[in-house]
Parts: structure tokens; C-alpha cells; sequence
């Protein structure tokens, strides 16, 4: 069986449609039994040996006439298929509610007439540039210089967590280099709340909590704290201090996760800005935090190994990444979730 190229289709006649589209989910009906390939189509029919030739050109001759990057989208395209999914290119007419990706992907068992996606996905060199804009509900597959993929599951998300905490009033604390004091702290505030770390442990003569700058900023502006002749600005000069704008920037990204009831403490030890626990009752009883938060400007562009580095880092630890990408102007804050997966 041979296929003919007209513009960016391979048209195939005969039996196409019954053979290839009805049965296993390549291409779009034309006209009677004929139907329409994507080209990516058709080079998986040709390697499969199911095609003969498109214009008289066999698997090799196609595959290297094919413009940039469509050896990366082949090599997604196959193995797809063969973990057993249909998928179809993800653009008009092959499918109609077609988006940014490359291919829409099927659940096992469905093909492009039952209507139902499981992933749209985007096909990625591993040294390519990703604009945060540009990533949504996406799959990213990623094609490394070996030509090994990994899949990294992108998802927009809004943090949301159950912490249930009323904060005491009338907290002083003294603004110590990196750090606030609290004298004598109410105990739930670090017991329940999780603010701070106690300075010293059970035999230490002084009581006395330890806040960073983030959590002081944030406990002074909810006037929680107060903090004698300095105020918040005095806090947040000290943390612009050490890392400039970057502070504003997680501040803003701890405010968000504690408004959300969540509780937001140091990544230092992960590489992140943040690990969080979405609930926390009592410092005692502390489970696992779930999510590690890297936060980023607002435009920023990921690297393929980057995302690829950090996930790896968060499924190690069995938590999620999560990236906040924020915009100060427009005063919103983007979370996307990123994991690996194994389709």
C-alpha cells in the first residue's frame, strides 16, 4: 500500500480507513475508504511496514526529507504507540479542539471518535527554552541528546491547605541580625502555628523563639508582633539585604501559602524555597510536607534539565514541585505542578 504527499497530509486509498483509521486510529476520513495522515503518521505506518512508500519513498528516504525536529516528534509519536495509546497531532482537522501541544494522547481503549483526552503533549529537546507562559495542562516529552524521553506532567494548580490557626496578639520580638527573638512566645505559636524554632533545647535557661525575616514580616504586617522601634520595612530592608528583590519575591509566595492555611517552612535543606504542610495541628504530631516551592519571577523560562533536576529532587523526598511564578505588577501569583510520569 502506498501513500500519496499532498501539502503537509499523506493521503492513502484502498482499505485506508477501515485498516488504519477504524481500527487503530491514524488519520482523519476523507472521501469514501481514503484517508488523510499527519506526516508523523505516516512515517510510524511506514516503519511498522504497513506503508509501502509515500511517493515512492520508503521509511529512510521519508524520515530524513522531514524538517527540523521531526525526528524528536517520531520518536514521541512511537513510543506512545507503542505503550499501547492512540493519539492523533494535536491540530485541526485531526482534532478539533485543538491546542498548543503536538499530539492529543487517548486513554487505552478510546480513539479520536470517543471524544475523551488524556494528556496533550508537547514534544521538547532537552536543551530547549520553555516561556512559564507557554506551559498549561501540558505533557512535556522531553528528548534527550541520547534520545531517551522522560515525561514531565504540567499542571496549573492553587494552593489550598486546612490549618486551622488563631494567632495570639501582642507578640513582641527584637530584630536580631537575621532573625527575630520572641521572649517568652506564646506556646502555640510555634506548637501549633509552626512559627520559628525554639532557641535551645528542653534544658535552656531562656525561653525564646527564633523567627527567619519571612515569618517576622509576615506576623508584623497581620500585627501579630511588634517588634519595639523597628516595624516591618526594618524586617524586609534586612531581607533585601542579603538577597534583593529575591526576598520580596518569597515573601510574597510565603503570604500567598499562609493565607491558603497552609504552612510554609525553609526548602534550604531540599534546594527549594519552601517546604509546606497543608495541615498542621500540632508541632508534636508533624507529618510529612508534601509539596516543595521553588518561587520564581513571573516570565521566566524553564530549562528541560532544570524542571528535570527539580522534580527528581521532589519525587526523591516523595513530595511535589510545585513553581510559584510571580507577578508583582499584576499582583498574582502562577502555581504550576510538575511531576514525573510514566504514561
Amino acid at each position: 500500500m502506498d501513500g500519496e504527499l499532498r501539502g503537509d497530509e499523506v493521503h492513502v486509498g484502498g482499505d485506508a480507513r477501515q485498516r488504519f483509521h477504524d481500527a487503530r486510529g491514524y488519520g482523519h476520513p476523507l472521501g469514501g475508504n481514503e484517508i488523510a495522515l499527519s506526516r508523523v503518521e505516516a512515517a510510524h505506518l511506514l516503519f511498522r511496514g504497513d506503508l509501502d512508500a509515500v511517493d515512492g519513498a520508503g521509511f529512510r528516504t521519508f524520515l530524513a526529507a522531514q524538517s527540523a525536529g521531526f525526528t524528536a516528534r517520531f520518536l514521541v509519536y512511537a513510543d506512545l504507540r507503542d505503550r499501547g495509546f492512540y493519539l492523533a497531532p494535536d491540530r485541526q482537522p485531526w482534532w478539533s479542539d485543538s491546542g498548543d501541544g503536538d499530539f492529543v494522547v487517548f486513554p487505552r481503549g478510546k480513539g479520536p471518535d470517543d471524544g475523551a483526552v488524556k494528556h496533550r503533549v508537547r514534544v521538547v529537546d532537552e536543551r530547549a527554552t520553555l516561556p512559564e507562559a507557554e506551559l498549561d495542562d501540558v505533557v512535556l516529552a522531553v528528548v534527550d541528546e541520547e534520545s531517551e524521553l522522560t515525561y514531565l506532567d504540567v499542571d496549573p494548580t492553587e494552593p489550598s491547605g486546612e490549618t486551622d490557626f488563631d494567632a495570639p496578639a501582642g507578640v513582641q520580638g527584637v530584630l536580631l541580625d537575621e532573625r527575630v527573638l520572641v521572649w517568652d512566645p506564646p506556646g502555640r505559636l510555634h506548637e501549633q502555628g509552626f512559627y520559628g524554632q525554639p532557641l535551645g533545647g528542653r534544658a535552656a535557661e531562656y525561653d525564646a523563639l527564633q523567627l527567619s525575616l519571612l515569618e517576622a514580616a509576615y506576623l508584623a504586617a497581620q500585627g501579630v508582633l511588634q517588634l519595639g522601634d523597628a516595624d516591618v520595612e526594618a524586617v524586609v530592608d534586612r531581607g533585601r539585604a542579603g538577597e534583593g528583590d529575591h526576598f520580596d519575591r518569597r515573601l510574597r509566595v510565603y503570604r500567598a501559602l499562609r493565607d491558603a492555611d497552609m504552612v510554609p517552612k525553609t526548602g534550604f535543606k531540599f534546594g527549594a524555597d519552601f517546604r509546606v504542610y497543608s495541615d498542621v495541628e500540632s508541632v508534636d504530631d508533624l507529618g510529612h510536607s508534601e509539596l516543595l516551592v521553588r518561587a520564581l519571577p513571573g516570565g521566566h523560562e524553564f530549562s528541560p534539565r532544570d524542571l528535570s533536576l527539580d522534580v527528581r529532587l521532589a519525587h526523591g523526598v516523595r513530595k511535589r514541585m510545585v513553581f510559584a511564578l510571580d507577578d508583582p505588577s499584576a499582583d498574582t501569583i502562577r502555581w504550576l505542578s510538575v511531576s514525573r510520569l510514566t504514561p
